[in-house]
């Protein structure tokens, strides 16, 4: 008990330390939940559905995906632990190191693709404007950037620089970014880009899964943020709120952009707005904090494997990685990254879920027991279940069933 002791992840927070209002959450999620990633996922469900079929995925698929962050937020929040305290109270200290290094394996790949992300938008801006930028050089002056913001204060951060300038910034950038191509949707006639079918290849289910992906992977970190909040109530309403706002809108501009100006480059279709130059360098500017975000929660993850190395020194640990494989890792199909990333997660917190919502005491929990199998078990069945449903049918989609699955049987368990 004396490595728990003094191991900050697994324990809760002070009460001096929750200074996050509902307000302070939403801006928080609202902002990590814009992103290109998001638009580019979501030019992914068109033209495979229709206009109307890929509406109801992205509406229901943020307000279910947002419901769960918010009540992971809100466990975090209640009991003060982090997402890696979370694991070690559901599955026991020893089995829950494996997935705390999978969650730090899925981060180092987020943070990688931002940073690709963010470093060939502003080539593409730099080509637009007539000036050749260096890739190494754009990537590491990024690198650069998170390492500075590592070493501040987050809860200062998110206060003061997210909620009072960027996310205003961002937010402005979407309204020109949605008005520009709404009116080239009303140039092409809204009946015909309402009632555009389908080609076939993905189903209504299969596309919720598509949406409910982006918010399912923040779910190992959410609880890493909500923990400095003052209130689970708080914690629930504003990452609810704030996070389904952004994943509705992101989605929904991916697949307006790809319904009115089809391009195999995003950054391409949005560069050609007008005034696209300028909103797109606002996203991007907005993008770090997605990265940040991924290095933060990597940091608190990894503080809980090694506690003699702080959060601090794993954030730069991290950062400097990162920064690496951004400069040699090609950006392939995020589809099949997110939906594996799903098949892992999904069931993962079904059982925390499960196990620890409305419980009390769930700090106690933490050191408790080495490995809880029924927790484990459980886990296993749901990833196979995960990708086992689309070979019985194309068309249940798989989050949806197996996390009813894991969190029914995880509650009847415990």
């Amino acid at each position: 008990m004396t490595t728990i002791a003094r191991n900050t992840a697994l324990i809760p927070l002070s009460a001096a330390e929750r200074l996050f209002g509902w307000r302070d959450h939403a801006s928080l999620w609202l902002s990590l939940g814009v992103g290109l990633l998001v638009m580019q996922v979501g030019s992914f469900l068109v033209p495979a559905l229709g206009t109307q079929a890929a509406a109801i995925a992205i509406v229901f698929g943020s307000v279910l995906g947002a419901g769960l962050l918010a009540w992971t937020a809100k466990l975090g929040c209640d009991s003060g632990l982090s997402s890696a305290g979370l694991m070690h109270a559901a599955y026991g200290s020893s089995f829950a190191r494996l997935p705390v290094l999978l969650n730090i394996v899925q981060l180092i790949g987020w943070t990688t693709f931002e940073m690709v992300v963010m470093r060939d938008g502003v080539l593409a801006i730099g080509q637009r404007a007539g000036v050749s930028l260096p890739l190494v050089l754009v990537t590491l002056a990024f690198g650069l950037l998170l390492i500075g913001l590592l070493t501040g204060s987050m809860v200062t951060l998110v206060r003061r620089f997210i909620g009072r300038y960027a996310l205003p910034l961002v937010i402005l950038s979407l309204l020109w970014l949605s008005w520009q191509f709404l009116g080239k949707a009303q140039a092409m006639g809204w009946s015909e880009i309402w009632n555009r079918p389908g080609s076939g290849g993905m189903s209504t289910m299969g596309a919720l899964d598509l949406v409910i992906a982006m918010p399912i992977s923040w779910l190992p970190l959410v609880a890493d943020f909500s923990r400095h909040g003052r209130d689970g109530g708080s914690a629930l309403r504003g990452t609810w709120l704030g996070y389904a706002i952004a994943n509705a809108w992101c989605y929904s501009l991916g697949v307006l952009v790809a319904l009115t100006t089809p391009s195999t480059d995003l950054v391409s279709a949005l560069l050609l707005a007008q005034g696209g130059l300028i909103a797109l360098g606002l996203i991007l500017v907005d993008e770090v904090d997605n990265a940040y975000g991924d290095l933060y929660s990597g940091s608190v993850a990894g503080h809980s494997l090694v506690p003699k190395w702080g959060t601090r020194t794993w954030g730069i640990a991290l950062a400097v990685l990162c920064t690496g494989l951004a400069m040699v890792l090609p950006m392939h199909s995020l589809e099949p990254f997110l939906l594996m990333l799903s098949s892992v997660f999904v069931p993962l917190y079904g059982v925390i879920l499960g196990r620890l919502g409305g419980r009390a005491e769930v700090a106690s929990l933490v050191g408790s027991a080495r490995v809880n199998r029924g927790a484990v078990a459980i886990w296993l069945l749901g990833v196979a279940t995960f990708h086992l449903l689309p070979q019985v049918s194309t068309q249940l989609g798989s989050a949806l069933p197996t996390l009813a699955l894991t969190f029914v049987l995880a509650r009847l368990s415990r």
